[in-house]
């Protein structure tokens, strides 16, 4: 893998100290109240929602960035500052600008940019409301605060307190000028909002909750009926982009499919893929004998409807393949019945429970779809690989393989009883909170971990890097790269056997998810934490590769990155394939039978570096430490639960650094014997030089000597072999046999009716010969000049065609047509005679005329 470091500026120097990171006055200044602890709980308690003051639980985004843009929610103000000024003016003083929207007058929870970066959503507890944000240049205004347009989203569901809270919002990247918002609540009703439509009545309304039946006596869990999380699939052939993922508090997850937006823009290499792939499942299915081939064949029937609608919204004259273009369309409703709601997910096998807990409420889930778009031999292969991230409470990330991709269905009343889906369970993760937690407690007698109540870890993708994953929570941040999982789903997918060896043995050697703690919050001194309130990552050219972390207290802490090379994950999985094109062109170079002319001493296998000398991804390799405000000042009380803390880092930095030497032991001598065998190959090459040159001057000379013998002696021994072979075919048959008789006999009767029994013999064939050339010659002249008589003729004719009667015309048509009889016969015979003694000659005079040959031609026949 080959890294590229970009980032040597140090973002948190250069953010430390930042106006924008102030504390709002609406808080109350002291610190206790903005971290988590057993004093805060009860305040930040999931069923609290308080109407003002400040509240711990339940998602949290309040940091975005827009291109070189910082945009931070703080309470119900929204800053805005320019990163790019502030890194090249650090000694100028910092500042930030207020965007004032009088709509937004609720606590801000979460931020989300849209697709082209104009506007922005926020969200509250109960009110979402969108921002149109300034355009470039702002912070050249004098005034500090920057009035912006500002709307509210659906006021008559989401604006009062007696509304089901709100769980999610997020922009689909699928909507037409990046206007579509999606607004998810906790009751399960998913809203499509179209702002330059309309903001105040959704276009579309997904339920992923039942009804719920009045006179049902079924014991129901409130988990199971409320939302926490939604995500969109993807995919490049399939139904995966057409496809929504609900996460209930119970861990349930349900899709809905197809659902698009009432306007989007689609790629129409897409709606072509998703037509052949529809048509090649009708293909299969017209193949099967199966009792369920009727009802697969009407849910087919179905997306064929489906699919044929979007493909007539296509512009006309678009064909595939070709350059794919964003397509304006809407949803079909050729079909009447409404989307299926699919699930819940079934999870084979069962994921593993935490030790000591029950196992916490979900809080959100991420669907990661790994394409690579540069290999187009893998495309295919890597589209299968798609994988599901749910977190929980318990600090647990469970990680589901998409191996059965969800496919569109409708409600119908004849068919009820379906399969339900599946998602394969390839591990689960602890991230460690709960023996944190467990380490504090046992000192002394009041219990932490019901300081996981309010705790809600959220995913977050990287802009760059599709295999890594960020999960920040209240006790702080954590990377989760699937790089070497992927290398291995990957290279078993090629691999396409039946029976499923290879892919299970890719499956044993993977060493799962790496986990990277990067950020820790939690302070056992002090014992709380400050929870982690958002996490950017700067996707512009204009800033550098790193990870901004900020916490409750609106600490800034910041971390460079690594950029790593696109084709680092590609070249791995390749690498794992044996390589035939090799074989196939060193057919010339077989080597040899017994024991090879060298060995080196490196041995077949490439070295690895320990994976403690290096860091990919550029994140530390032991977490850091962000408790307090930067200004945070107090006595250092020590404490068991300290000096428990402090063994522990100790041990952890202890066994780091013995794992470094041992590294840096290990790689020195691999350095030692990569210079041995420098050596080695030093030699062993001149003395390849020095034959080479004994070859080229000594030994040439006697080797062509050599050769001009061995060529003397195969001739010598060539005419030997000659006359070995004729005497032994004398022995064999000293007489001619009766055919070669006969064939003998043939030879000299064609020879004398050739050339005839003397000299002077007129029956020869050669004589005979003679006689039709002199005859052919003297008639020749006066076949010249009856043709030249003719063409005068016909030129007479032309241009006086009066003067010849009708009864002088025909008797001169037959004259002609009688000489013209007269010279072909003549004609047939010379060719026959001249076929007979396999003479070559010219074409006859008749067809040089037909033809426009010249007079030369025709007095050359032989």
């Amino acid at each position: 893998m080959v890294n590229t470091k970009i980032n040597q500026d140090d973002w948190g120097a250069i953010l430390e100290g930042h106006p924008i990171f102030d504390i709002p006055k609406s808080y109350d200044a002291w610190e206790q109240n903005l971290e988590l602890s057993r004093n805060t709980l009860r305040k930040s308690a999931r069923d609290g929602f308080p109407e003002d003051g400040y509240s711990l639980s339940g998602r949290r985004q309040l940091m975005t960035l827009k291109d070189a843009d910082l945009i931070l929610a703080a309470g119900k103000e929204l800053r805005i500052a320019s990163l790019g000024d502030t890194k090249l003016g650090r000694s100028t003083k910092k500042a930030y600008k207020v965007l004032y929207a009088p709509n937004v007058e609720f606590e801000i929870h979460q931020l989300c940019l849209n697709p082209s970066g104009r506007l922005l959503a926020v969200a509250g507890a109960y009110e979402v409301a969108v921002i149109v944000l300034p355009r470039a240049g702002y912070s050249k205004l004098v005034s500090s605060s920057i009035d912006c347009k500002a709307v509210q989203v659906g006021q008559f569901y989401h604006g009062a307190r007696s509304s089901p809270p709100i769980a999610k919002i997020e922009w689909h990247p699928w909507g037409e000028a990046g206007s579509t918002l999606l607004v998810m609540t906790v009751d399960g009703k998913l809203r499509e909002y179209d702002i330059s439509v309309d903001s105040e009545e959704p276009q579309q309304v997904l339920s992923f909750l039942p009804e719920k039946k009045s006179r049902s006596y079924v014991a129901e869990d409130p988990a199971e009926r409320e939302v926490v999380s939604f995500t969109l699939g993807k995919g490049k052939a399939d139904w995966g982009p057409l496809t929504v993922y609900a996460l209930m508090r119970s861990g349930d997850i349900y899709s809905i499919c197809p659902y698009m937006p009432q306007n989007a823009s689609v790629p129409s290499s897409f709606i072509h893929a998703l037509d052949c792939f529809i048509a090649a499942k009708q293909e299969f299915l017209e193949q099967g004998t199966s009792a369920g081939t009727s009802a697969l064949s009407t849910l087919y029937d179905y997306q064929r409807k489906y699919v044929s609608a979007l493909v007539k919204q296509l512009p006309p004259g678009t064909v595939f393949p070709a350059i794919s273009c964003q397509v304006p369309m809407h949803p079909p409703h050729t079909i009447k019945s409404q989307p299926l709601r699919q699930g819940p997910f079934l999870l084979q096998p069962s994921p593993r429970t935490l030790e000591a807990t029950e196992g916490g409420d979900a809080t959100d889930i991420a669907y990661l779809a790994f394409i690579n778009d540069d290999d187009d031999e893998n495309d295919g292969e890597t589209e299968r690989l798609g994988i599901i991230m749910v977190t929980y409470q318990d600090g647990k990330v469970d990680i589901y393989l998409d191996v059965e991709k969800v496919e569109a269905r409708w409600e119908s009343k004849t068919d009820r009883v379906l399969d339900l889906p599946m998602f394969a369970v390839f591990e689960s993760i602890d991230l460690g909170l709960l023996s944190m937690l467990k380490r504090s407690t046992s000192s002394s007698g009041d219990s932490l971990l019901e300081l996981l109540q309010v705790n809600h870890p959220v995913l977050l993708t990287d802009p760059i890097h599709d295999d890594t994953v960020y999960v920040y929570h209240a006790f702080g941040v954590h990377a989760l790269e699937f790089g070497a999982l992927l290398v291995c789903l990957a290279t078993a997918l090629r691999a396409d056997d039946e029976d499923g060896s290879t892919l299970k043995q890719a499956l044993e050697k993977s060493t799962g998810t790496h986990v990277i703690p990067i950020l820790d919050t939690f302070s056992f001194q002090r014992r709380c934490s400050n929870p982690v309130i958002a996490v950017c990552v700067p996707n512009d050219v204009y800033l550098s590769y790193s990870i901004l972390i900020l916490t409750s207290v609106f600490r800034i802490t910041s971390f460079p990155l690594n950029l790593r090379n696109d084709l680092s994950l590609s070249q791995k999985s390749r690498g794992l394939r044996p390589d035939t094109s090799l074989e196939e062109h060193s057919e010339l170079l077989v080597p040899v039978e017994g024991p090879s002319a060298y060995v080196s001493l490196l041995g077949d296998e490439p070295f690895v570096p320990s994976l403690v000398l290096s860091r990919p991804s550029g994140l530390p390799s032991h977490p850091h430490m962000a408790v307090g405000t930067a200004n945070t000042k107090g006595e250092f009380m020590l404490t068991p639960d300290t000096l428990r803390y402090l063994s522990a880092t100790v041990e952890s930095f202890t066994t780091q650094i013995r794992e470094i030497l041992l590294a840096h032991c290990i790689t020195e001598a691999r350095a030692t014997l990569q210079h041995t065998e420098f050596a080695r190959q030093q030699a062993k090459a001149r003395e390849m030089l020095a034959l080479i040159d004994t070859l080229r001057n000594s030994r040439y000379t006697d080797t062509q000597a050599r050769v001009e013998r061995i060529v003397a002696r195969h001739k010598e021994l060539t005419g030997r072999l000659d006359r070995t072979l004729q005497a032994f075919m004398q022995q064999v048959s000293p007489e001619l046999s009766e055919y070669e008789t006969k064939w003998f006999e043939e030879l000299r009767r064609m020879k004398a009716e050739v050339t005839g029994a003397g000299r002077y013999d007129e029956g020869s064939l050669a004589a005979r010969t003679s006689l039709l050339k002199r005859e052919y010659e003297r008639i020749l002249p006066i076949l010249k000049e009856m043709v030249a008589q003719e063409a005068r003729r016909k030129k007479r004719l032309s241009n006086n065609s009066q003067d010849l009667g009708v009864s002088q015309a025909f008797e001169l048509g037959e004259l002609s047509n009688t000489e013209h009889t007269k010279i072909a016969e003549l004609e047939k015979e010379v060719v026959q005679m001249a076929s007979r003694l396999e003479i070559s000659l010219g074409r006859p005079p008749s067809e040089q005329d037909k033809t426009g040959g010249n007079e030369k031609e025709c007095c050359s026949p032989f």
